[in-house]
């Protein structure tokens, strides 16, 4: 049975999404903010986050990103705007999927069977590790203040894709990587053969890197690798 928890700060919604959520089989705990949300993810295994992105105090994109320099839990975001600019952000930020208020709860249901099918289809040794720093060729790699910081000490800037990129490849040293499960690994979402914006993400990687940039390298017909020695901590 999986655990869902509803993170949004109007009652009526919270208790909607409980009740209708858990008639379909699932256990659904609920919080109104963050401090909340923080305090119901140290005390029980969360399978999946509802999380709205207007929140007090700390919206649902700094939760989130938050969320993603910790753990993968796979995260469906609500908002009461459809502005396409909010959903590109959403999901920068880590989200899974996205959805608009109001919605119908069955679309939402549908998502998030859909979500966690999907997180589920990856390969045990592909999980991601639990990590909070990641250090190679003289590059430290902090998830936890989601700093990237070059030999000679500047700190280099990168996109959310960019950072759950390379958080995939760091954790997952020489080992190939196929597309799909770069995609699944840093997304969560499912990979189209005719979609190249792995590559395209993998590109920039490389240019922010510089030189230690060859250490992701391409595998002909597989995938890439990032072949080099990285300590973990």
């Amino acid at each position: 049975m999986h655990r869902l928890l509803v993170v949004d700060d109007d009652s009526d919604i919270r208790g909607l999404l409980a009740e209708q959520l858990g008639r379909t089989g699932y256990t659904v705990s609920t919080a109104r903010d963050g401090a909340e949300m923080r305090h119901a993810l140290a005390r029980e295994h969360i399978d999946l986050i509802v999380l709205d992105l207007n929140l007090p105090r700390e919206d649902g994109l700094a939760l989130c990103r938050e969320l993603r320099a910790r753990s993968s839990t796979p995260v469906i975001m609500l908002t009461a705007r459809a502005e396409p600019i909010d959903r590109v952000l959403g999901l920068e930020m880590g989200a899974d999927d996205y959805l608009a208020k109001p919605f119908e709860p069955r679309e939402l249901l549908a998502r998030i069977r859909s979500v966690l099918r999907r997180t589920e289809a990856l390969p045990a040794n592909l999980e991601p590790l639990a990590m909070r720093q990641a250090t190679f060729s003289g590059w430290v790699f902090d998830l936890e203040r989601r700093h990237l910081v070059d030999p000679a000490g500047r700190v280099v800037m990168l996109s959310g894709a960019e950072f759950r990129l390379l958080r995939v490849f760091v954790g997952h040293a020489n080992k190939v990587l196929s597309r799909e499960q770069l995609v699944a690994l840093s997304s969560g979402r499912s990979y189209e053969a005719q979609d190249r914006a792995i590559d395209l993400q993998v590109s920039r990687l490389r240019q922010k890197l510089g030189d230690a940039g060859s250490l992701i390298r391409t595998v002909r017909s597989e995938g890439y690798v990032f072949a080099g020695v990285v300590t973990l901590g």
